[in-house]
């Protein structure tokens, strides 16, 4: 969910438009899970045959992403409420969300383009507590990188060859269903999956942050909390603006 937010005009449920030229179909949305996209499309339907007309898909997504953080036994947090949906579909703007080939500088500058700052970044980035990648999004890490444990690279190198390949890992291998601060104890190790991961933690300006957050659960929840009110306010639709999607899939029909 928190890609979702990052990318694109802001928390407008753009993503959800089926497009055949649009967001979904962009190169940094091609791992999302189809399934994510069905589940949401189920929870509207659901809250439109209680309330139709009334709450949006952006305003869904919202508080899917809190509600799942919760359920994995993260944090919770006050959710604002009120969006209204895209009546569009972005696809130019996916260039906003950084690749996992990405270094920290680049990282840093992706989110203060978005007013969010290395503190927000950084526990931001610890939602890959949670969730899976594919060997294309982590095979240069381990086959090029030397900043990554070396038993650690070996493991994946089994499943995962020099170029492509299609099985999944756990980007946190400690815990990677339950939503925690492991994900930051594993950079320390140098075992973060993703190249864009370590960099978090590679002689760098967010060392300190990261060392902070693998020895305080306390400290990563309640930036992490303050982090995910603040993208979920990025521009969002309001008033007239918009519409309130009927499905979330399509745009209500004029």
């Amino acid at each position: 969910m928190v890609k979702f937010l990052v990318v694109h005009q802001g928390c407008d449920a753009s993503i959800l438009l089926n497009d055949t030229s649009g967001e979904q179909t962009q190169p940094p949305n091609l791992t999302l899970n189809p399934r994510a996209f069905d589940v949401v499309n189920s929870i509207k339907a659901q809250v439109e045959a209680a309330c139709p007309g009334v709450v949006s898909c952006a305003d869904i997504l919202a508080v899917a992403a809190r509600d799942g953080v919760v359920a994995l036994g993260g944090p919770s947090w006050t959710v604002l409420l009120g969006r209204r949906d895209s009546t569009g579909s972005f696809p130019s703007q996916t260039s906003d969300l950084p690749p996992p080939t990405s270094s920290l500088q680049a990282l840093l500058a992706a989110y203060s383009k978005k007013n969010l700052d290395a503190t927000d970044m950084v526990a931001l980035s610890g939602a890959h507590t949670i969730g899976q990648a594919q060997c294309s999004s982590f095979n240069g890490h381990i086959y090029n990188d030397t900043n990554i444990n070396a038993a650690f690279a070996t493991s994946l190198k089994a499943n995962c060859p020099m170029s492509g390949g299609s099985s999944l890992a756990p980007l946190d291998t400690m815990t990677p269903t339950v939503f925690d601060n492991d994900y930051y104890k594993n950079l320390l190790s140098q075992k973060g999956l993703l190249h864009s991961d370590q960099e978090l933690f590679n002689n760098g300006s967010t060392d300190s942050t990261v060392s902070n957050f693998a020895s305080s659960s306390a400290a990563f929840t309640s930036a992490f909390t303050a982090a995910m009110v603040k993208m979920g306010n990025l521009g969002p639709l309001t008033g007239t603006s918009g519409q309130i999607r009927l499905t979330c899939w399509k745009l209500n029909s004029s």
